[in-house]
């Protein structure tokens, strides 16, 4: 079990429109068009994209079909920009319209590598991306920067690697401009440099093509996740770049230091180090969820403190489960310093102000759920019921567990990995042991 940090906090999650490029804040978001393939396989490497850009505030959502990603256009418009590496050889025509109007409303467009062979249906693709795939060979090679001031590509390291030689045909030059080159070898597929890495406007859009990437050998090289960063934040365009880079400077910063008491299971030369607890606003900065929802502070400490679980109810209160004896503290006989806790909202402004110890006692409660009228915990290896039948909101019995053990168990053989459960009886509390006899 893994707690993100010692600082407790409950979120809410609220669904928001679609905002204006001009508008747009916070972490830049991209959305990933890959494919279910194993050539290309883009489901290998977009989480190398999103492990490398998640803690520069660059988040990806990943779709596999131009359908889920361009076939509801207020879906779409949640995103900066749209990164394409798939092997699609069609795309609706209507499909096609809301991409194209998402680019020239503003967004970005970053297609990669086999990117510019997709939607073969389309020849006006051909021209919004600058050119299309023709043919190619393999070699090793490093790519030639020919501009290397240029905001799209300033500062990125270049780097060597085996990929496929891309040659391109339909070429379109107007407000295009060429960054990188590759150039002529013995025995290669061209005659004069290759045009290799660009950019160009559409609209009031950006696009940021590159023909490297065709596997692991270039996806994971951290100077190519620089170059995708430096074209992701040029296709979003000045404006959201800048605001952008303001939330940047505004984020609670990540601090870490070494501590003897990680452990190097892995035995790393150098053991991982010690993530120190955000405040509740430093992690709804680092925490991604859907593009069209927003994170509302429900909770935070000191109302609460380490939750483990939660449950919500039909009055729409939060059931957590706390624990402080989380890691270390296992008790033998199932009496800790761990609770459950009600959470609840009483004035209707989204945010939780009474809070009620429901039952503590407890010794690392994983798990809540509501049955019978009262709740469940799972609290390895017992199941508890806990009952409240009077109404104050409190399980009746006190606040330890020294009664269960006089109350029946369940013995199972654990090989047989069921537990059956028949309506929990309505006592105040049972416990069911699952170690074997």
């Amino acid at each position: 079990m893994k707690l993100r940090s010692l600082v407790a906090f409950l979120l809410s999650l609220a669904v928001i429109p679609a905002v204006a490029a001009d508008d747009r804040s916070g972490p830049v978001r991209v959305l990933f068009v890959g494919h279910e393939a194993d050539h290309h396989p883009s489901g290998v490497y977009a989480p190398m994209l999103m492990e490398a850009l998640g803690r520069d505030a660059i988040w990806f959502d990943y779709v596999t079909t131009p359908a889920a990603a361009f076939g509801d256009k207020e879906f779409l418009a949640n995103y900066d920009a749209v990164l394409l590496y798939a092997n699609h050889d069609k795309i609706d025509p209507a499909h096609w319209e809301n991409l194209k109007a998402f680019i020239e409303e503003g967004r970005g467009f970053i297609p990669v590598h086999c990117a510019s062979w997709c939607f073969q249906n389309i020849p006006e693709f051909d021209q919004v991306v600058g050119g299309r795939f023709a043919h190619h060979k393999t070699a090793v090679f490093r790519p030639k920067t020919i501009a290397p001031d240029h905001e799209a590509i300033k500062d990125v390291p270049g780097f060597e690697a085996w990929d496929e030689t891309y040659v391109h045909k339909n070429h379109n030059p107007q407000d295009r401009t060429v960054l990188q080159v590759r150039e002529v070898a013995k025995d290669d597929n061209i005659t004069e440099p290759e045009p290799w890495t660009w950019i160009r406007t559409q609209g009031k859009g950006r696009v940021f093509y590159t023909a490297s990437g065709h596997d692991e050998r270039v996806w994971s090289l951290p100077e190519f996740h620089q170059l995708l960063k430096r074209g992701i934040l040029w296709s979003v365009g000045d404006g959201r770049r800048a605001t952008y880079e303001s939330f940047l400077t505004q984020r609670e910063d990540e601090e870490r230091v070494k501590d003897a008491n990680v452990a190097n299971y892995e035995k790393r030369p150098e053991p991982l180090t010690f993530q120190k607890p955000f405040s509740p606003k430093g992690s709804m900065e680092r925490t991604q969820v859907p593009a069209d929802l927003k994170l509302e502070l429900f909770a935070s400490d000191p109302d609460i403190g380490k939750p483990i679980a939660m449950a919500w109810d039909e009055r729409g209160r939060c059931w957590l489960a706390e624990t402080s004896d989380y890691p270390h503290a296992v008790s033998e006989n199932g009496v800790g310093g761990d609770r459950i806790r009600i959470c609840e909202d009483t004035d209707g402004d989204g945010k939780a102000d009474k809070f009620t110890i429901f039952a503590e006692g407890l010794n690392i409660p994983t798990g809540l759920v509501f049955s019978n009228g009262g709740l469940i915990v799972s609290q390895p290896p017992r199941f508890l019921f806990l009952k409240d039948t009077n109404g104050d909101d409190v399980a009746d019995g006190g606040s330890g567990l020294d009664e269960i053990h006089g109350q029946r168990r369940l013995w199972h053989d654990a090989r047989h990995r069921a537990v059956a459960f028949s309506p929990v009886a309505p006592a105040t509390r049972h416990a069911l042991d699952l170690h074997r006899p």
